[in-house]
Order: structure tokens, then sequence, then C-alpha cells
């Protein structure tokens, strides 16, 4: 089976993963998903993220987050899609819930989040929102 959309399919296992508590979730690895993981490690939506070598392409073991029971992470969204992608600049980045959530923007610079990105005055692809 091939995926044509992997970072959705990241999010997906990981909102799943959420939904019925588990501690851990596994996901195929590559270099986008773990700056994915870096950035939300950051921010504190997940606990831990750690690259397992298999011998293949790795796997990206995540180690969710809960406060009280309830998960810390409540919504991933994919915003720019293989059909259509969705450019920004600096200016026109979007801020997620008033600034208490994060989008990933895919930069010249490398991955980072909205906040970042208006900082250093790059626009680029918005990849995902996660509040």
């Amino acid at each position: 089976m091939s995926l044509t959309d992997t970072i959705a399919d990241m999010l997906t296992r990981i909102r799943n993963a959420c939904m019925a508590r588990h501690e851990k979730v596994d996901i195929p690895a590559s270099k986008m998903k773990i700056g994915i993981a870096k950035l939300m490690k950051e921010h504190g939506y997940i606990q831990n993220y750690k690259l397992i070598k298999d011998g293949k392409q790795g796997i990206l073991r995540i180690t969710l987050r809960y406060h009280e029971g309830k998960p810390v992470i409540l919504g991933l969204e994919r915003i720019s899609k293989p059909g259509r992608r969705q450019y920004r600049s600096s200016k026109d980045l979007p801020k997620i819930r008033n600034g208490f959530g994060m989008a990933v923007i895919s930069t010249s610079k490398g991955l980072m989040t909205d906040e970042q990105a208006r900082k250093a005055g790059v626009g680029g692809e918005v990849v995902c929102a996660i509040w």
C-alpha cells in the first residue's frame, strides 16, 4: 500500500492514539515527520519522540502527553495538501486559536512554527495546525 500524504497519516495516527488514550504511537519515519515531532516536543504537545532504526526507513515512536487524564493535543489539522499546496508570506501566516495553537511552516530556513517564521520574516508552506 502506498500513501500519497504521509504527513496526514502521521497526524491521523496521533489523533487516533490520543482518542484511544494510548501512551505511545509508532509512525514510519521521515525527516519532515521528525521535524514536526521536534516542534511538538519543544512546545509541550508531546512528552518525547525517538527514532528507532529498523534497517529500512526507521520508526518514529512518539510518547503522548496527558494532563489530568485528558490529552494535551486537542486537535490536529493538515492545511497544505498534495492536491493543493498552501504557501503564505510572513505577513499572512495564520494564527491558530488566537495564538494558543501553532502552525508548522516549511520555510527555506527549515521547519518552524508560525510565530518563529513571523519573527524571522520568512514565509513558506503551511504544513499543519496543532492546538
